[in-house]
């Protein structure tokens, strides 16, 4: 699919807490080109993509087919940040690169009890980051080039990773011969 699309596809992928949103909506800012950012727990919820609400879990059962049906006419066109704690549903010929952040536990466990995350799953999450789950989710689905694993604890970190990606794009743009 890269070769019909202009700008490229990426995944900002990690545990909840990571810094996902803030470094898409930085990046957006800081691209080289237009990027659209698709929040893609936000658009599931908006859109009704999804089979319900666990109350369990305090969060939406994914329909996965919905929401690939609605994110694929832009996924050809390209220049999308993908926003959501998993990756492995997308297909690997949308995707250009993907971003896995990963932050210390105790950190996260920090952040999560900010948003008033049920003891739960802050739990679930914080053991998923000590395990690695996105990242392992990540490499099992794309190619090892494919996915770069960011740490996202700072500041400084932010800026240092966008700094990244936005180098990134222009590498990318510059090797798909794109002006």
């Amino acid at each position: 699919m890269t070769a019909s699309r202009s700008s490229p596809n990426i995944i900002i992928t990690g545990t909840p807490g990571t810094g996902k949103s803030t470094h898409a909506q930085l990046l957006m800012q800081e691209s080289p080109i237009p990027l659209k950012h698709i929040n893609v727990g936000e658009m599931v919820k908006d859109q009704g993509l999804h089979e319900g609400f666990d109350e369990e879990w305090q969060s939406y059962t994914v329909d996965d087919d919905k929401l690939l049906d609605e994110l694929e006419p832009l996924a050809t066109q390209g220049g999308l940040i993908l926003d959501w704690h998993t990756c492995d549903v997308f297909p690997e010929r949308w995707i250009d690169l993907v971003i896995v952040l990963r932050c210390n536990h105790t950190l996260l466990w920090e952040r999560l009890e900010k948003r008033d995350y049920p003891l739960k799953k802050i739990q679930e999450n914080n053991e998923a980051e000590i395990m690695g789950v996105v990242s392992e989710e990540a490499r099992g689905s794309y190619e090892q080039d494919t996915v770069v694993e960011l740490i996202s604890e700072s500041t400084e970190d932010l800026q240092e990773n966008v700094s990244r990606m936005v180098q990134w794009i222009s590498n990318w743009l510059h090797d798909n011969a794109v002006a």
